[in-house]
């Protein structure tokens, strides 16, 4: 391969959003932090970053949003923390089309601090293993090394204790209500439940999926309790993460179009299509491929 870095083309690469198949929380620590048990999933619907690395080390990220400083978002916090940590003094141009709705437990910010980690490592040829820079992306947030890694995983922890994972590559039916949710908000509620019984992954897949904190966001946002009712009436239907963001299970993509077309207008939503590799890792293995 061509170890030189890639500089002045503009790349192309997806960050893809997640779901928590299911969330189980098993305690809380003395920091404050809860352990927990969930199966993650990648869907093949995300944002898009375009990147092009320059030779210099301005870092520029467009468009801005609204209410985050670049400084700190996720995305430019990522470039910096990968150009420290391979102590390089490069720079890159970065946009974003972002379609992924903000407070939507679909792990976005995550997933575009993850892109960027690989991309950079790509294009300028740091040569940081996966390992590295899952550990970059644990100071990132919790959710950043399941993105780098790429394949669906089983997390325990605070979600950085990853196990390979296979569940079905069902059909989904994504939606949100207009609202956005915290997760310290759910994270810190008195009633959340903190003493879920620990449980191996076999035992796991077997049961009937559940989301130890949509009780609490039911109660808390009457949009939520709304869009779970109303998907309920169509397929097994549960919360991601915590929230905003439902979904329903669906054996086929015309099950899960025909639910979409009768979506009430006071939901936003799409269809996508579980995947146990993320697009990301396609993406990447392309570029490689390229410069062989």
């Amino acid at each position: 391969m061509n170890h030189e870095a890639k500089f002045d083309i503009a790349t192309q690469w997806p960050a893809p959003a997640k779901l928590n198949l299911f969330l189980y929380i098993t305690g809380q620590r003395d920091d404050g932090y809860h352990d927990l048990q969930t199966l993650f999933q990648f869907v093949d619907y995300g944002d898009t970053l375009t990147i092009t690395a320059r030779q210099d080390s301005k870092i520029t990220l467009m468009p801005a949003i609204t209410g985050v400083a670049t400084e700190d978002n996720l995305i430019y916090r990522a470039a910096v923390a990968l150009r420290q940590a391979a102590q390089v003094d490069f720079g890159a141009e970065i946009h974003i089309d972002k379609i992924l709705p903000m407070g939507g437990g679909l792990g976005g910010g995550s997933s575009n601090a993850a892109t960027t980690l690989v991309a950079l490592n790509f294009l300028w040829q740091t040569q940081l293993s996966v390992d590295e820079l899952a550990a970059i992306g644990l100071k990132l947030g919790a959710d950043v090394p399941v993105f780098v890694r790429g394949h669906s995983a089983f997390a325990e922890g605070i979600g950085e204790k990853l196990q390979p994972a296979l569940p079905q590559e069902k059909w989904y039916l994504v939606a949100k209500p207009d609202i956005s949710i915290a997760t310290a908000e759910i994270f810190n509620h008195p009633h959340l439940p903190r003493n879920t019984k620990k449980r191996s992954l076999d035992a796991l897949l077997r049961r009937v999926y559940e989301n130890d904190c949509e009780k609490i966001v039911r109660s808390l946002n009457p949009e939520v309790d709304q869009a779970l009712s109303w998907l309920l009436e169509y397929a097994p239907s549960r919360l991601t993460g915590t929230g905003a963001c439902v979904f329903a299970e669906c054996d086929t993509q015309q099950k899960a179009n025909d639910i979409l077309n009768n979506l009430p207008d006071w939901l936003q939503g799409f269809v996508a299509k579980g995947v146990n590799v993320s697009p990301l890792l396609t993406t990447l293995a392309t570029y490689s491929m390229d410069c062989q």
